[in-house]
This record gives structure tokens, sequence and C-alpha cells, in this order.
């Protein structure tokens, strides 16, 4: 089993307890990590309160990333609290519906910008900030999918945008690694989280998947979080720049 013992993590996106980022905090916690979980704004508090006191976070804090100052609040208090952070996961992703509905040859200047800045560039500053938590090393995690390397019907605008974020993984796995800083990009198959149910034909792409798939099965939120923890690990300190998929093979076939 993963050990994480001693090991301190934030946790950055969970909506509910079908969130990708709670299947990975619950795997975190079963290991032996403690934590420190965000919610985006007062709507999202009650849904993610009781998923924190199960985890046992010892802190839950408010985070939109749209606004910088929440986010520095946020490393604030792991500073005070902690003093040093060994992993981040940021699993969070937003594009506006009449964006994402569209081809992306019709989206807006603003939509996209607004995709960007909240699934990708929010990477890139969860990653300034955390940096000097982690003086003894550390590892920082992403979420994409597929569809950033293949045209998924559907997912329109997010391809490009979740493109940016595993090239932006790599770029971040390169400057960061003298430091000991590992990044990592989690590629799941199609997953029923609050986020896909804003993609249109999403059951029939959940179902298209499965039977594609070598192993002939759906990815569920424990499996991303079992390789999640493991890539937290010691055993994982040979590893960074990675896209890990965990999609039961969907990704090898055409």
């Amino acid at each position: 089993m993963t050990d994480l013992t001693g090991k301190k993590g934030l946790v950055l996106g969970i909506a509910n307890e079908h969130s990708i980022a709670y299947g990975c905090a619950r795997a975190y916690r079963d290991a032996g990590a403690e934590l420190a979980l965000t919610y985006l704004n007062g709507k999202a508090k009650p849904h993610v309160e009781p998923l924190a006191a199960s985890l046992e976070a010892s802190m839950l804090l408010p985070c939109d990333v749209q606004h910088d100052d929440q986010l520095e609040a946020v490393f604030d208090a792991i500073q005070q609290q902690w003093g040093r952070l060994d992993f981040v996961l940021h699993a969070m992703a937003y594009a506006p519906l009449e964006d994402l509905h569209a081809r992306l040859t019709d989206t807006s200047s603003d939509g996209f910008a607004m995709a960007m800045d909240i699934s990708c560039h929010s990477f890139v500053r969860v990653a300034r900030l955390a940096e000097p938590l982690m003086a003894r090393g550390g590892c920082l995690q992403t979420v994409t999918f597929l569809g950033s390397e293949r045209v998924v019907d559907g997912y329109n605008l997010m391809g490009p945008v979740k493109a940016a974020l595993e090239s932006t993984t790599r770029y971040l796995a390169a400057e960061l690694g003298g430091r000991g800083i590992r990044v990592h990009a989690l590629s799941p198959g199609p997953l029923k989280t609050r986020a896909a149910s804003g993609l249109r034909g999403f059951d029939e792409l959940m179902t298209r998947a499965e039977a594609k798939a070598p192993l002939s099965h759906g990815t569920g939120i424990g499996d991303v979080g079992a390789l999640s923890a493991f890539l937290n690990s010691d055993a994982a300190a040979s590893l960074t720049g990675n896209i890990e998929y965990v999609d039961a093979g969907l990704h090898i076939m055409e």
C-alpha cells in the first residue's frame, strides 16, 4: 500500500463526493497524509464541508482561482499552520457553457481566455506559490483528458485548453526538477463528474469509451486516487513530467 504518513498536501477542486479531487483526497488520507482542502464559494461549502470532516482535513479554505488574493491566502494559511507542503492536486476546469457548446471556430475571445485562465494558468500560479513551501521537494499534479491530443466529439474548446495544460506540466517539470519538485498530469477516462455534466452527449461518450477500452470497463475516482497517491509517495521519486493515463487503456486505441 502507498505510504504518505507524515506528508502534508493541498487539494484544490473538490465539488462533491463524485469529484476526481475527492477520490484522490480519499486515497491520500487513507495512505496517512494530512490534508488542506478548498471550496469554491459559499454555495459549494455545504457540499464540501462534510467531506472535509470525513477526511479529517486540518484546513478548509475558500478559493476561487480567479481571485489571486484567495489563492495566496490559502498558501499563507499553509505557511502559518504547517510551514511546508509535500504535494498539491490541482483538479479544476471551467469554460462558459455558450463557448463549451459552440464549435471551437465560434468560441469567443473572452470565453477562451477564461477557460485557459481557470483550467491552465491557475496551475502555473499554484506552482509558483507552492515552490517556496517545497524546500524538501514535492509533487504537483493536475488533471487532463484524452481530448487534449485527439478530437473527442463535444469536448470542443477544452481540447486546446487541456493540450496547453499538458505542455505546461512538462515545462514546470523541467523548471522545478532542480528543486526536487515533480510535476504530473493525470488523464482519466470519462468520469461522471459535475464538470463533465456540461459536455453534450457525455453519457454516449462514456458508453463508447467503455466498449473501446482494452480492459472493457470504465474508470472510477478511486482508480485515479490510487495512482495519484502513488505519485506523491517516495516510491515515485524518479518520475516527473508525465501524462499518467488512468483509462483502462483507452488512450492506445484508434
